[in-house]
């Protein structure tokens, strides 16, 4: 049987005259009087159905009974419209389908929302996540995902990388969040972990000799969601034998190139920008900016040492961001809010009004030259942090990010790509109060820093490299250590001990001695590049089937409970949170 023979988007003039048959969804059903038309859809597109009593009876009798979501199929003739009628809006606007058999394949009750409804609570949106998945945006963001994925694939193949799949049951890896844990039923008391990246599997496959590796990895991370993160995601990850950064940078930036042109038509230039990550946190306070737009903040660090204001005299570094515009006290007072939610003390200000004369509370403090220093355009504002480096950036890399979505600063369409570059290698974490991996442990030195991973770790830097683009992340790689030696000291530095390192790395330790090639990669995040090439800002859709913000999935009821039997097959007994709490005590 042939459900239909073309699909409804792809009816042209050139088929007027002919007799077909299309079969989609019913989108929009109108009643004028005797005629019906319907707005049918498929996967191509929309056509109308023009439903006549006097042309077929029956048809008009189905046509009566037809609601949204109902599944159709027509036969008839297509007809040219009438010049008035034509709808310039649809590729299939200038004909339609004169119905003689209409037939209703499927049934629909009322839908708990339209699909042309906006503000759809999330919740309800998963809950019935097939229906919310034929809304045009999430059908095209999915068709884009498609087209971008096979695009990287080209590009990646063509350039000699061969997809090799990892596990997905493996050993638990440090990639900064928490493991997913999978029990094992043959090994009790024994558990995998889902992977956080094949980081590991990867460099074990360059060291096989596989000297370009790439594959399209699904990843588990088990940390808190927000809109630009989720539990459960794809990723781009690449490794190369005798690597060269430039080489990396540069394939990557060719496989972005194809992904925008193939995409949505748009021509990026490259090569892109490259900032130290050093430049990076000084001028947006993030390492990871948005560089459609200006307001860079500024450094005053020594135009204020000594300076009458003790909030600035004594600082570890002041900076500020210049604000093209006269806020209000409101405004101020909102601004510092937002701060302080940051961490920050408060939030000192200087405006300047539409004659350049300043204003301030704490001019009386400040001399002519920290003035001079401070100046700004007439009818602007000038707002200071002043505290420990990492906190200044902090608030003001928000406040920036903050100001260019409130005042309208960020253009539409509109792509800026920039690499980061020289990261440094540890971050120091107060809760652990020791030296973590900025990126992971197997992040190669500069080779000036390695003298400095035992007298100096903080101030060591890494062979690592960003990709941010329109002030999201889109990729992170580096060069790796490949020396077991070299790999044992870094280990050092972040206090694994010697029988930690054989526990979590011994195999990988031992491969490292035995014949591993100079090796690193990078690896992109296939839901973020989407959510940046659609201009999506929920990155949950970009993702046909997302769990929600609690790590819950509404349409299935996942996680769900385990029969009593299939725990104590696995040697599990589950602990209730009363039970749990005596425990923890």
């Amino acid at each position: 049987m042939t459900w239909r023979d073309l699909g409804a988007g792809e009816l042209r003039t050139e088929h007027v005259g002919q007799r077909l048959k299309l079969a989609g969804w019913a989108a929009r059903r109108r009643d004028h009087g005797g005629l019906v038309f319907v707005d049918l859809r498929d996967a191509s597109g929309i056509c109308q159905l023009v439903v006549n009593p006097e042309r077929s009876s029956d048809a008009a009798a189905a046509a009566r009974e037809i609601r949204n979501e109902f599944v159709l199929q027509a036969e008839g003739e297509v007809a040219a419209r009438a010049p008035e009628n034509v709808n310039p809006g649809l590729p299939t606007g200038e004909i339609e389908l004169q119905v003689d058999h209409l037939e209703i394949l499927s049934r629909c009750p009322p839908l708990p929302f339209q699909l042309d409804d906006e503000g759809v609570d999330e919740t309800l949106r998963l809950r019935y996540r097939w229906i919310d998945l034929r809304r045009p945006r999430l059908q095209r963001n999915l068709r884009l995902r498609a087209q971008m994925v096979s695009t990287i694939r080209r590009i990646m193949e063509g350039a000699g990388f061969l997809e090799i799949e990892t596990p997905i049951l493996f050993k638990p890896t440090p990639e900064g969040a928490r493991d997913f844990i999978v029990p094992s039923r043959l090994q009790p008391g024994r558990f995998f972990a889902l992977p956080q990246s094949p980081q590991i599997l990867k460099q074990l496959l360059v060291i096989s000799g596989f000297e370009r590796y790439f594959q399209i990895a699904r990843c588990f991370r088990d940390e808190d969601l927000r809109a630009d993160r989720v539990q459960e995601l794809a990723q781009l990850d690449v490794e190369m034998a005798f690597p060269d950064v430039e080489f990396i940078i540069g394939l990557m930036e060719e496989m972005l190139a194809a992904v925008w042109r193939e995409c949505l038509d748009v021509e990026l230039e490259t090569p892109f920008q490259r900032l130290s990550y050093a430049d990076s946190m000084l001028r947006y306070g993030t390492d990871k900016p948005d560089l459609r737009f200006g307001l860079e903040i500024r450094d005053l660090t020594e135009a204020t040492r000594g300076s009458g204001f003790k909030v600035f005299g004594e600082a570890s570094a002041v900076r500020c961001l210049t604000v093209p515009q006269e806020l209000s006290r409101a405004e101020l007072g909102e601004l510092e809010e937002r701060a302080k939610t940051l961490g920050a003390k408060g939030l000192a200000y200087v405006v300047h009004d539409e004659s350049g004369e300043p204003r301030s509370p704490i001019l009386k403090f400040l001399s002519e030259p920290e003035l001079e220093a401070m100046r700004a355009e007439p009818g602007s504002t000038v707002l200071f942090g002043a505290d420990e480096p990492e906190q200044v950036a902090r608030v003001l890399g928000a406040l920036r990010l903050h100001l260019g979505r409130q005042l309208g600063l960020i253009p539409e369409d509109v792509w800026r790509f920039v690499w980061i570059t020289d990261f440094p290698l540890f971050a120091w974490s107060e809760d652990e109060q020791r030296w973590t991996a900025q990126h992971h442990p197997f992040t190669r030195p500069t080779a000036e820093s390695e003298a400095l991973l035992e007298s100096d770790p903080g101030a060591a830097l890494a062979v690592a490299y960003d990709l941010v683009g329109n002030g999201e992340e889109l990729g992170g790689g580096s060069l790796r250590i490949h020396e077991s030696e070299l790999q044992a000291k870094v280990f050092h530095a972040l206090r694994i001990s010697a029988e930690q390192q054989q526990e979590r790395f011994g195999f990988l330790l031992e491969a490292l001695k035995m014949g591993a090639p100079p090796h690193g990669g990078i690896a992109f995040g296939i839901d973020r590049m989407l959510m940046v090439l659609a201009q999506e800002p929920n990155l949950r859709d970009t993702i046909a089937f997302p769990k929600n913000q609690a790590g819950l999935d509404p349409m299935s009821g996942a996680p769900s409970r385990v029969e009593e039997e299939q725990l104590a097959e696995l040697g599990i007994r589950v602990v209730v949170e009363d039970e749990a709490e005596k425990v923890r005590r």
